[in-house]
């Protein structure tokens, strides 16, 4: 790896974080046997977060990431450092996004500008606000060098944020100054059946055909979590030209392959979910809905057998591999779901 710039160093890294998220045996006998030969040797990740050590409220108050990483830096180096259990060896660039603290939301942006600038191939957005003035938002993507926004449901006004529209935490007039500036969105949208729920359908289809500058990104591979949701829902969004997908943390091979087959290959963007992708388990559909599986659930022993679950990243990466498979994908597809699509969509090195 390149020799970072010195405002990239210096981020304080206690030592029992590479302990905590390190591969184990497991993890690395699982890359091998099953993704080596999938993994391409350059990879971009579209969707991965970093926080300053200020980071610690989380959401309106809420802890939400794990007892190691509070008071922690997570800057451009760690990540580069940890990132490498999932895809070791592989070139790597990202598309960062803040951690989601309202009361800290310039600050936590600010951070993100400051890791973007120690790769010129990576990419950073926004955390935007529903009551952000619109050209304040644009004054300071501007300033920041940042390429996008970062909305999120927690952030809106209405109780359960679970249940709100898409309005509610990205306003219409912050996605008019996304179109003027030609700036991606990255939109982890909600409701109970997500793609699949008509009001998250019209506000997608209205967002992306009255504004064509923006590039909507669907986190999660539309937060599909569970396939049938995408398989009934993205029809209702086929032909939306600035409409894209980033497969971050879904472990659901099926609703990979559904965005591939009903939006097409260079629509479908790799994102890791740093910091989810460290975490042990896997997500899993049920019933009509999903639940995630943690290391910590009492749910991985099965008669005779002990399971020793795997970073969640890797859980994704092999549903990634079975999606590319299902759909007969050729080498080159795979490539420009790692890079390519991300190269294209952010005006960097394909």
């Amino acid at each position: 790896m390149k020799k970072s710039p010195a405002h990239c160093q210096g981020t304080k890294t206690p030592a029992p974080l590479s302990d905590v998220f390190a591969a184990n045996e497991e993890d690395k006998a699982f890359f091998q046997r099953e993704l080596a030969s999938f993994v391409p040797r350059r990879i971009f990740d579209a969707h991965c977060h970093l926080w300053s050590d200020e980071f610690s409220c989380g959401a309106h108050g809420r802890k939400i990431l794990p007892a190691c990483f509070q008071g922690v830096a997570m800057g451009y180096n760690e990540y580069r450092r940890l990132i490498d259990c999932l895809h070791p060896g592989r070139e790597l660039a990202g598309h960062f996004m803040p951690e989601i603290c309202p009361e800290h939301s310039l600050h936590e942006s600010e951070w993100i500008a400051r890791q973007v600038a120690c790769d010129p191939q990576s990419r950073g957005s926004f955390l935007v606000r529903p009551d952000d003035d619109p050209e304040w938002v644009c004054g300071e993507v501007r300033r920041l060098g940042l390429s996008g926004l970062k909305c999120y449901h927690v952030l809106a006004k209405r109780t359960p944020t679970w249940e709100a529209d898409i309005p509610d935490y990205l306003p219409e007039r912050i996605v008019a100054v996304a179109d003027r500036e030609k700036w991606t969105i990255t939109l982890h949208m909600v409701k109970a059946h997500a793609v699949a729920d008509p009001v998250n359908q019209h506000w997608i289809r209205h967002y992306c055909g009255r504004y064509p500058g923006i590039k909507l990104i669907l986190a999660h591979a539309a937060r599909g979590f569970q396939p049938e949701h995408n398989f009934r829902g993205l029809p209702a969004l086929a032909g939306l030209d600035n409409l894209y997908f980033d497969s971050s943390a879904n472990c659901e091979p099926m609703a990979l392959a559904a965005i591939i087959r009903i939006m097409g290959v260079r629509k479908l963007l790799y994102g890791s979910d740093f910091h989810v992708s460290h975490y042990r388990g896997r997500s899993v559909a049920v019933a009509d809905s999903f639940i995630w599986l943690y290391q910590d659930k009492p749910v991985w022993g099965e008669k005779h057998l002990q399971v020793h679950p795997v970073l969640v990243g890797l859980e994704h990466l092999r549903a990634l591999k079975w999606a590319c498979w299902s759909e007969r994908l050729s080498d080159a597809d795979v490539v420009a779901i790692f890079r390519g699509n991300a190269a294209e969509l952010w005006g960097i090195d394909a």
